[in-house]
């Protein structure tokens, strides 16, 4: 992460750079930054999305998190994709109280929308991260559901030409549009994937049971999984402790509570008249 600050001070400073001339020319009326820092004008009202003031670092963690809070501050208002209560699924991630002025719970945000269709996969598993931890859970994957009578898709996540072959009761593919993979987990029993943040928004919003691995010494996802396990939610497990028979857990979990991904129009309110 520090190694990295050089090149994202440099990206900072283009990102301003370029807004301000887009700023200048296109006469705008406010300005919505998704998680990036130099998205910013203090011309116009300026508003920053995220759903982690608290960055999860292990022993650095409070300095992560107060420079993201510096970083946020400077905007007009700060857009939590969540829901304003108790239990959420942010949790900390989201609990800043010197911020709580300028913060805004804007619900769940999701590329995904609920349909009803006739289930045809009892597992679908979905991979994605960084390598080479997919690899690894794939095989890992791989070897525990070969042998299940129970239908399964597995999307690798991975943009390749490679054919991967299973077994019978395992469909394989590479990568699958955002329609694609809509109408998959629409069809879909449960659903095996990395506990990040907008996987968990995106099942809220169709409504699965799911099963949770997290990306290992990943912090956040590991508090997430953990947090969704505790609001009894969806089982998870350690990468390396996963099996077949982990999966009878979910049973005793009440999975996601379907949610509207709908954003309020008075949020915008914000931008009249400028």
């Amino acid at each position: 992460m520090f190694l990295s600050i050089p090149s994202v001070l440099k990206a900072v400073r283009e990102e301003k750079k370029q807004v301000a001339k887009i700023v200048e020319k296109e006469l705008l009326s406010g300005i919505i930054s998704d998680n990036r820092f130099g998205v910013f004008s203090s011309k116009i009202p300026s508003v920053y999305i995220t759903h982690q003031l608290n960055v999860l670092s292990g022993i650095t963690t409070y300095f992560t998190s107060k420079i993201h809070q510096n970083i946020a501050l400077k905007f007009t208002e700060i857009w939590i994709p969540d829901i304003e209560r108790e239990n959420n699924f942010s949790g900390k991630l989201s609990e800043i109280l010197h911020l709580k002025s300028k913060t805004k719970f804007i619900g769940v945000l999701s590329r995904f929308k609920f349909e009803e269709k006739p289930k045809k996969y009892d597992i679908t598993v979905v991979l994605s991260g960084i390598e080479p931890q997919r690899s690894l859970l794939e095989k890992k994957l791989l070897k525990e559901l070969k042998n299940t009578s129970k239908k399964v898709m597995f999307v690798r996540g991975k943009l390749t030409s490679e054919v991967l072959h299973a077994s019978k009761n395992i469909e394989v593919v590479n990568f699958l549009t955002s329609e694609e993979l809509n109408s998959i987990l629409n069809k879909s029993e449960l659903v095996i994937a990395r506990s990040g943040y907008s996987t968990i928004m995106d099942l809220a919003v169709l409504g699965k049971k799911a099963f949770f691995i997290p990306t290992p010494d990943q912090n956040e996802q590991e508090y997430l999984a953990e947090r969704i396990h505790n609001l009894n939610i969806a089982p998870f497990c350690k990468q390396e402790q996963f099996t077949f028979k982990k999966l009878n857990e979910v049973e005793n979990y009440n999975g996601f509570n379907k949610l509207d991904c709908k954003l309020n129009i008075e949020f915008f309110s914000l931008f009249q008249g400028k």
